[in-house]
């Protein structure tokens, strides 16, 4: 249910999103100009943006017998799960949709991304573009529960599944420093979902770009705009789970959320240019034979400490 009192947060919240995203996209077109050794201009910084007009206009291409609505379905599912995510974040203290359950929504807005990622590799009936949406799949079931762990960290940590009251009950002292590992599993499951950096193995370039490659046009601009729209809003998403939302010195919590968000959302736009491509086998063992014991363990940390009166 929307707060009344947060309705201007509707058109806020994406357009935020948006310009965040935006800023993800300059800050990875910085990066490869700064590999390539090539001077930074603002037309540089800008030339990703240029795409945007081209593919509006481009022709859908062709291909033998594609299943065209669960296509343009999946196209469609990742950037509006994304913009649906972020309706549980407080911008401002204030959020769209201050619901009790708030964790619980933004973690399914995030499982429906692999609904999303699976249409578009199965509907182009190509065989690159499905096995990118299967190594999606099992990425996924790789990342899915130490992140759901590190979520439940922070809600156990505040006793409570609501945005806000997690934001509230870090008191100063944040719990990005007293659940580091909870931390640090969330931000690799930003990546995660995001496909981006070491988890963009379902869009390798060894199978062609995988679930991107049969892609043009708008539904291309779709798929590439909800990687970073998702990325922004899990960047959003750390700031009141593990750092405090807007409290801050000095300065009204809209700012210092701004700036939290900003210096998160850069740090992952860094390390998506700096680590390796893991491999979707090689992952899995890692998750499942490393990180998810340690996220279980990382979890009862707030719970123990949760049983203190």
């Amino acid at each position: 249910m929307v707060e009344a009192g947060a309705w201007w947060t509707l058109l806020a919240a994406p357009a935020t999103l948006l310009t965040l995203a935006g800023l993800a996209v300059a800050g990875e077109a910085l990066l490869d100009a700064r590999d390539a050794g090539r001077p930074v201009r603002v037309a540089l910084l800008l030339g990703p943006f240029a795409d945007v007009p081209r593919a509006l206009l481009a022709r859908p291409r062709s291909l033998p017998a594609p299943d065209m609505w669960l296509w343009r379905a999946g196209a469609v599912i990742v950037p509006v799960a994304a913009v649906l995510s972020t309706l549980v974040i407080p911008f401002g203290g204030v959020a769209v949709a201050d619901v009790s359950v708030g964790v619980v929504w933004f973690n399914a807005m995030e499982v429906l991304t692999w609904a999303g990622l699976w249409l578009a590799g199965w509907g182009p009936n190509a065989a690159f573009s499905l096995v990118g949406g299967y190594r999606f799949v099992a990425q996924g079931l790789a990342y899915e529960l130490p992140l759901m762990f590190a979520l439940i960290s922070a809600a156990t940590g505040a006793r409570s599944l609501r945005v806000a009251d997690i934001a509230a009950a870090q008191h100063g002292l944040w719990y990005a420093v007293w659940m580091p590992f909870a931390f640090v599993v969330y931000l690799a499951g930003v990546l995660a979902f995001s496909f981006l950096g070491p988890f963009a193995y379902p869009a390798g370039r060894d199978i062609a770009d995988g679930v991107l490659g049969e892609t043009s046009g708008v539904d291309r601009l779709l798929l590439r705009a909800g990687r970073r729209l998702w990325l922004a809003a899990g960047a959003a998403m750390a700031v009141p789970l593990f750092l405090g939302g807007g409290a801050g010195p000095g300065l009204p919590a809209w700012a210092w959320q701004t700036a939290k968000t900003l210096l998160v959302l850069g740090l992952l736009v860094w390390l998506s240019r700096r680590l390796p491509v893991l491999r979707a086998d090689r992952y899995v063992e890692l998750a499942w034979v490393v990180l998810l014991p340690l996220a279980v363990l990382q979890t009862l940390v707030p719970a123990v400490a949760a049983l203190d009166p």
